[in-house]
């Protein structure tokens, strides 16, 4: 490459970039950021080893936290002309100074005063560069080291304070609405119910971060208070009960009394052969051996056993005329004592209970099975999964998975158990509509099923002995659910007094604080203005608290007014980042005593509140918009060149980064494990796919890969390898590209016009293996400058195939993943990558992950006012041993995420006007 094109095209990435380049583009390395080390050849440091040396060498550890700013900071002109604006004329105004301006710009003209000047963005993206090696570029003079610590220096130190002036003055807004998740978990945690209250809302657009809890994108309409009205006042009709406890139906099905049909039918054979050979005993003798050992033919499916004849058969079901369909009884049937029939199910065969149509529309429905281990099955038990579904007619059926966790089943076949699953009714989808419509027998059939599946990934067969059904059941009378709206209360005779005492209560847990008089007034003579309409009190009530629900108040997150969030808003921001819901009691306590702004309070409650089980939600959601999850929802596998990848393996592959994140954060581990690790978190069916056979069971647990070549970390993670595929070959672009943009927050820059693209039909491209086409598409002058940025990135990845498998041949060729960086550093493999980036961009990356975690926590997009404070963050984590508790500890006591000033009293008050318009709007 010429030095005018490397040259060119680092300014027009700059130009491509500017957005970006305010929020923190690229690797902002200082001076004494480590590089590769070089090592005798006797000393070859292991990945882990590398990790902690380089750690230990951050050029964070030295620095102090933020210092408050004098009262009026001052750039460092005289600095800048006698030391940095030297160094920058000799090494770079040939190509941006008064002759010729290479990228539109002039070296020489840039403002230096970064605090008060209009040219920050460019200064950063002068920063990145020189941090990185790509300027000045590799046939240009070089730059003095000393000359380079000089400019650097100088740039970080005058980034800093611009950034925290600008923040001081400016501020910025977090005033949003809840996403479509956030919403939905603060309805769980109000009515305590786990239901999914938010199917019919819109899912979110996502930010240029990945990010769907970000402040630009959520604002809301009138149309859309509407929907959130109708869509409270079904929640909260799940919630609440009216009437007598609903009678419940029970069936009680024996495999004896499920494959009774069958033993007759081959009692009848028997009997019809002794009726027609009676003459002839040689020959009766002959057919009864023949029949009884053809009744002992297993086949390779789902069957009954007769454990004391040794038959089997074939365990059949049809949908038409309902005729397998149990009848359900009144009370609860008696488990038999003994049972002579299984059924048996083999790997991934299914077994058919149906049911009718009496399972009912709320409730739960409670599946006990009696099951046990076959008698051949290996040592590790099998799992089992339960199925919901139906068939109407030959062109209408419908089925999902129901149960929240496969069951293994560990008991002896002469010693079964009970497994046990509770579902809510109202949460099964797809329902047959014709279940209140059409009658039993009739077609199409309202008939309902429950369906159960050996799920293992192992060999070995479950036997099922008695299955019991209960549906709909109701343990207790009110439901919890209503009894957390409608509590017992003294005044339960008084109407007025009654509802006022609900509505304060629910009111202030809804919108997280406590309720002024004049809103509780508001409430309630919206429910005297209703009661007449309503036949029941409880009626009344729902319409109201459905305003409550569908009010801005309960809907966003309120933006602080001063300087600082008050501990009610706290408590309800810290849980939105934590829990993506409400704050519970303890955190409404300490809002209440005003105790939650004391730092020690604060880190205890962060400790706390990653402790507990609805921080998985967390979890789940940062780590699928963090990484773009939502491409393995998605993405097409070619089955037909990758065999074996099972709907099953897929839903593992998205699920291993996040339970890998829910590793590294309960035992705080390194951020750094995100880059490489010699553990995972996988289930037996991944543990497989990655060819491991010590693993069983589809529950996701720590794997040792210390003796797993290739394997370790995100990048060699089979989703996001797969995902970042076409599904049919793996694919270096979308590889590099994901890699710069979420692992190292460096995007590249958009491809410039006019690309021209691979010619699949020429015969000559054909023949080339996927590296070389890259190779010749990157020679090509309007390619070379943006491949030769990303390309390197993503074949390192190349011994990974379309779906995440290793592979060391492509064709019967050896796999060639070596690639070279802009700045002449050679990749080898996933090792050389990994090395590469442990070596000398710990900083960058550590540095990446309190941006996306800050942007996510904080709901909005970060600026450059911001870059102090991310900064000041970075190197607490770093100087605390990168864990990423630590980090989360770090963005929650900073003033980022405590502070949000705002630049006039109007636009501070601008928040609460639109809550308090849009929250009569609600009542109206």
């Amino acid at each position: 490459m010429t030095a005018f094109r490397l040259r060119h095209f680092c300014f027009q990435h700059l130009l491509a970039c500017l957005a970006f380049a305010i929020t923190f583009v690229g690797h902002t390395v200082t001076a004494d950021e480590p590089t590769i080390e070089q090592k005798p050849p006797s000393e070859v440091l292991s990945l882990n080893q590398l990790k902690q040396r380089m750690a230990q060498q951050s050029s964070y550890l030295g620095q102090q936290a933020n210092k408050p700013l004098p009262a009026a900071p001052e750039p460092q002109l005289q600095r800048f002309q006698d030391k940095v604006l030297p160094a920058l004329t000799a090494a770079c105004i040939d190509c941006h100074g008064p002759d010729e301006q290479e990228g539109n710009i002039r070296i020489d003209t840039l403002d230096p005063d970064l605090i008060h000047g209009q040219d920050v963005q460019w200064w950063l993206e002068v920063m990145a560069v020189l941090g990185k090696g790509e300027m000045p570029p590799a046939d240009a003079a070089e730059l003095a080291d000393e000359d380079r610590e000089q400019i650097v220096n100088w740039l970080s130190s005058e980034l800093q304070t611009a950034s925290a002036v600008r923040r001081s003055e400016q501020g910025h807004s977090s005033f949003r609405r809840m996403t479509r998740y956030e919403y939905n978990h603060a309805l769980q945690d109000l009515l305590g119910l786990p239901f999914d209250f938010a199917s019919d809302l819109p899912p979110e657009s996502r930010s240029e971060d990945g990010f769907q809890n970000s402040s630009e994108l959520l604002h809301l309409t009138q149309v859309q208070l509407e929907t959130y009205r109708q869509s409270a006042f079904k929640a909260l009709n799940l919630a609440v009960v009216k009437g007598d406890r609903p009678a419940s139906n029970y069936w009680g099905v024996s495999m004896d009394e499920a494959a009774k049909t069958f033993w007759d039918q081959h009692n009848g054979k028997l009997a019809k052969a002794k009726k027609d050979h009676q003459a002839d005993p040689e020959k009766l003798a002959d057919e009864i051996e023949r029949l009884e050992k053809s009744f002992r033919q297993p086949p390779n499916d789902v069957h009954y056993l007769q454990r004391s004849s040794k038959r089997v058969n074939k365990a059949e079901w049809q949908y038409h005329g309902a005729r397998y369909a149990f009848a359900p009884s009144a009370t609860l049937p008696s488990v038999p004592e003994s049972f002579d029939t299984v059924a048996v199910l083999p790997p991934y065969r299914k077994l058919i209970v149906e049911l009718g149509d009496q399972v009912g529309e709320r409730g739960t429905l409670r599946v006990r099975v009696l099951a046990s281990r076959g008698v051949k099955t290996d040592a590790q038990p099998p799992s089992l999964r339960l199925e919901f579904g139906w068939k109407a007619s030959n062109d209408s059926r419908g089925s999902s998975v129901i149960s929240d966790r496969d069951h293994q089943i560990d008991a002896p076949a002469e010693k079964p158990q009970f497994y046990q699953w509770d579902v809510p009714i109202s949460q099964i989808h797809p329902r047959n509509g014709v279940r209140n419509i059409s009658k039993m027998g009739d077609l199409p059939t309202p008939s309902e099923f429950i369906r159960f599946i050996n799920s293992t990934v192992a060999r070995g067969d479950i036997y099922i002995h008695y299955v019991e059904v209960t549906a709909p059941l109701y343990p207790q009378w009110p439901p919890q659910s209503h009894q957390r709206i409608f509590f017992e209360s003294k005044h339960a005779d008084d109407e007025t007094e009654y509802a006022k005492a609900i509505l304060q209560r629910f009111m202030s847990k809804a919108w997280r604080r406590p309720v002024t008089a004049e809103e509780l007034e508001r409430k309630l003579s919206v429910f005297h203005a209703i009661r007449p309409q309503c036949d029941q009190f409880v009626d009344a009530v729902v319409e109201v608290l459905a305003t409550v629900l569908s009010s801005p108040h309960f809907l966003f997150l309120s933006q602080p007014t001063e300087t600082a969030a008050d501990d009610w808003q706290l408590a309800s921001r810290l849980a939105m980042f934590l829990w993506c819901g409400l704050p519970d009691q303890r955190l409404t306590d300490l809002a209440a005593e005003q105790k939650l702004r004391d730092p020690n309070v604060l880190r205890e409650e962060v400790q706390r509140m990653l402790a507990d089980p609805r921080a998985k939600r967390f979890s789940k959601h940062f780590v699928r918009q963090w990484l773009g999850l939502q491409l393995l929802d998605y993405l097409k596998v070619d089955r037909k060149v990758h065999r074996g990848i099972s709907d099953d393996l897929i839903e593992s592959m998205a699920k291993e980064p996040i339970a890998m994140f829910e590793e590294v954060l309960a035992n705080n581990h390194s951020v750094l494990d995100f880059l490489h690790a010699d553990y995972t978190v996988a289930n037996e069916r991944l543990a497989r796919h990655y060819g491991i056979h010590t693993e069983w069971g589809n529950e996701f647990r720590r794997i040792d890969l210390s003796g797993v070549s290739g394997r370790g970390g995100l990048l060699t993670q089979a989703g996001l390898l797969a995902m970042n595929s076409d599904g049919k070959d793996s694919h270096p672009l979308k590889r590099g590209i994901w890699l710069l943009e979420t692992i190292l927050n460096d995007p590249p820059p958009p491809p410039p016009p006019a690309v021209p693209v691979i010619d699949l039909a020429d015969p000559e491209i054909l023949k080339l293996t996927l590296k070389q086409r890259i190779e010749n598409h990157r020679d090509q002058a309007a390619c070379r400058s943006c491949h030769q940025k990303i390309d390197p990135w993503g074949i390192a990845l190349e011994n990974f195939d379309a779906v995440g498998r290793f592979r060391d041949k492509i064709d019967g060729k050896p796999v060639d993943a070596s690639s070279e960086l802009f700045n002449g550093q050679v990749l080898t493999g996933a090792e050389g990558l990994k090395r590469f980036l442990l070596s000398t961009r710990q900083d960058q990356f550590v540095r990446s992950m309190v941006y996306k975690l800050s942007a996510y926590g904080t709901g909005r997009p970060l600026t450059f006012s911001d870059r102090s404070e991310i900064e000041s963050i970075t190197a607490n984590v770093r100087q605390r041993g990168d864990g990423l508790a630590t980090l989360i500890e770090e963005i929650v006591l900073s003033d980022l995420f405590l502070q949000s000033k705002r630049s006039t009293k109007h636009a501070a008050n601008s928040s609460d006007n639109e809550v308090q318009n849009k929250s009569r709007s609600s009542e109206s």
